[in-house]
């Protein structure tokens, strides 16, 4: 049996993580390892139910979200904007991006939250298919003004979470609260498997 399936096993990193561990590590080429947890997809070329059996060994086997490093598209690169069209509907933005913090309260990123919907616009019809999209600011941009914020984000990968909305608390909604660990969010590591033990930090070998 993987050790994936084992109970009172799952992968649950905190939004913190995701920006100043996954995707920093990703985008600055830090690790090499990376993809074994966070796979690389195109989100936006593929069906939502169709991206869990995409995703990374530690949730492969999870019900309940599915993470993945997402490329910039070539339109974006050149100025449009990105689409976010499938063959069969559409990813749509529920509300404005709302910046991610770290526990020292310095400003990581943004997340933007997205439903997706069958069908072809404005006449989709909602499904359960959720997706909060996370971008990383540079290190080196300032972000006095709105309009600056938004250029100095990282654009050349986006980390997503892809999740079905259920009516219950999911995996990430029943994180316990942080404590006060010494170890450091670039100091995490997955155990041996990659999978994490409910309640604790996730960790990479």
């Amino acid at each position: 049996m993987s050790s994936f399936q084992l109970p009172g096993f799952r992968f649950y990193p905190t939004e913190e993580e995701l920006l100043s561990f996954y995707l920093h590590n990703k985008l600055n080429n830090l690790r090499s390892d990376m993809e074994r947890v966070i796979p690389v997809a195109d989100v936006f070329s593929h069906e939502p139910w169709q991206l869990p059996e995409l995703s990374g060994e530690p949730c492969v086997q999870d019900k309940e979200q599915w993470f993945f490093f997402c490329p910039q598209q070539e339109r974006e690169a050149s100025g449009g904007r990105p689409s976010r069209t499938t063959t069969t509907g559409y990813w749509k933005a529920t509300g404005s991006p709302i910046p991610i913090y770290s526990s020292t309260k310095h400003r990581l990123g943004m997340k933007k939250t997205m439903v997706f919907y069958n069908g072809r616009a404005p006449t989709g019809e909602k499904t359960k298919w959720k997706m909060n999209e996370y971008r990383l600011f540079d290190d080196h941009a300032t972000t006095s003004t709105a309009a600056a914020a938004a250029s100095a984000l990282r654009a050349e990968f986006s980390l997503c979470r892809l999740y079905t909305g259920s009516g219950s608390l999911r995996s990430f909604d029943r994180r316990p609260p942080a404590t006060d660990d010494p170890a450091s969010t670039s100091e995490l590591r997955l155990p041996e498997g990659g999978a994490t033990e409910l309640g604790k930090k996730p960790r990479l070998v």
